[in-house]
């Protein structure tokens, strides 16, 4: 009803986390240079799992940048990882924007499932990184 893939309703994945390890050895990963105001949500591939704060006010204004920035997000995890996105709730629950284009960019690239919504009303969607 709510994930991807391997929708999970226990707490098999591992406790939430912002640290981060920047320059990864092998990142030949090209950053896209968007032309955006907002200040981009990471710009590092991420060897551990962390949360993505997609919750500021330029969120809650363009889902657009908001299914852009998870995507980036996903993209900056390493396998074996996750990564918390956390959504404005402004934007509504994830399943009415971004759970079709998880499953039609990453097929079996990814698992997600839906963790819950937070106390100030977003919401935290979990992506497992397979690739």
């Amino acid at each position: 009803m709510f994930g991807g893939k391997a929708f999970r309703t226990d707490n098999q994945f591992p406790p939430m986390t912002t640290d981060s390890t920047a320059n990864v050895p092998g990142d030949d990963h090209e950053h896209a240079n968007h032309d955006l105001d907002a200040t981009p949500v990471t710009d590092h591939v991420h060897d551990n799992s962390w949360s993505a704060n997609l919750e500021t006010p330029e969120h809650a204004e363009d889902r657009e940048l908001l299914v852009e920035q998870a995507l980036s997000a996903i993209d900056h995890t390493a396998a074996g990882h996750h990564v918390n996105l956390v959504t404005h709730g402004d934007q509504g629950h994830p399943r009415e924007y971004l759970f079709d284009v998880l499953a039609e960019r990453y097929e079996d690239e990814i698992e997600w499932s839906y963790v819950d919504r937070c106390g100030c009303g977003g919401h935290v969607l979990r992506v497992q990184v397979h690739r």
